[in-house]
């Protein structure tokens, strides 16, 4: 977190729209190699103790822009590792590693510049403040040799998940042993087993479980049959893409999730165009509301714990006018994409 201020830092020794450009490009690059709600734990903290440090002063007019800048950056998920509940629809509709990045990491480019620009222009007033800033961010220490582990494992294992996708393997394999290799050397720097589980998230897990009970009890009441009928007579990536956004937006992305795996399954989708269509909907559409995604509940959680506030209002009117546009350009590159 530290190193991620470091680089943010000498931007800010000039015009706002300078470090608020490499905040979003940073937040962007670890949603890509951790995760959407990775980026959100580890760079809302980061940009929001920053952003204090260097405007001791002006803070206050800049930590609402640069707070949604991390938030909207983690938009549709490049690799199928960047949003968990990618991995599980993928893995239940037999997208591999490797098809769902050729397909997706386009998609995901041309998301991100729309959301930027939208976000840019929004705003513009903010980011037109040409002062630089008074504050310094202190040097940071060397990375300790674990540090340097620690991210050795990480750069194989995103080298590994192709080469197993390439194999027909699973990615689970790869995933664990990164995660075996950390948890040691986390204990070999002197941490405690209590304090290595403590970073664990648990009450994700009950979650997950409430989610899974709360798609299977709407599909008994026939809600899969109507999204069914629905994505075979409009078969279309606008109606897919579209029926997601709204859909994970009022039900949460995770349920939305899985009821589009079960309506989609068994359907013929060369390509699997329409299921990366339902997860471009299902990626974009949590920007609508605050229940929308997991990441978009633990950051309000984290606003609050660093005392800062954005209503709702304002996160409903900067997300719409964001996943609009970045949708309809996500559905269209990926229907070029996919032809």
């Amino acid at each position: 977190m530290d190193r991620l201020a470091a680089l943010i830092e000498p931007r800010t020794r000039g015009p706002v729209r300078h470090a608020f450009l490499v905040t979003f490009i940073l937040s962007a690059l670890v949603a890509t190699v951790l995760s959407n709600d990775a980026a959100i734990l580890v760079m809302t903290p980061t940009v929001i103790t920053l952003l204090r440090t260097v405007y001791p002063r002006r803070h206050p007019k800049f930590v609402v822009a640069f707070s949604l800048a991390v938030f909207a950056s983690a938009g549709v998920a490049p690799l199928v590792i960047s949003n968990p509940m990618n991995l599980i629809f993928a893995n239940h509709v037999g997208i591999g590693f490797n098809d769902y990045a050729l397909r997706m990491v386009p998609v995901a480019l041309a998301s991100s510049v729309v959301s930027y620009v939208a976000l840019a222009w929004l705003f513009r007033d903010v980011l037109a403040d040409p002062a630089p800033a008074l504050g310094y961010w202190t040097d940071t220490a060397p990375l300790s040799r674990h540090g340097w582990v620690v991210l050795a494992v990480l750069a194989a294992s995103l080298c590994c998940y192709p080469v197993a996708s390439a194999l027909d393997l699973p990615l689970w394999p790869v995933a664990a042993a990164g995660a075996l290799v950390c948890a040691v050397t986390n204990l070999a720097a002197g941490h405690s087993a209590k304090t290595l589980a403590q970073g664990v998230t648990w009450n994700v897990f009950p979650f997950l479980v409430g989610v899974f009970l709360l798609a299977i009890a709407l599909e008994r009441v026939g809600v899969v049959e109507w999204l069914r009928a629905l994505y075979t007579t409009r078969h279309s990536v606008a109606v897919i893409g579209g029926t997601s956004a709204v859909g994970s937006a009022l039900l949460n992305n995770h349920p939305m999730s899985v009821l589009n795996a079960f309506a989609l399954e068994g359907t013929r989708d060369p390509g699997h165009v329409n299921a990366l269509a339902a997860l471009v909907g299902g990626d974009l559409g949590p920007r609508l509301t605050p229940v929308g995604s997991l990441a978009s509940l633990l950051w309000f959680d984290l606003l609050r714990r660093h005392d800062v506030e954005v209503k709702v209002t304002t996160f409903i009117r900067v997300g719409v006018a964001l996943t609009i546009p970045a949708l309809a350009v996500s559905l269209v590159v990926l229907w070029l994409v996919g032809a």
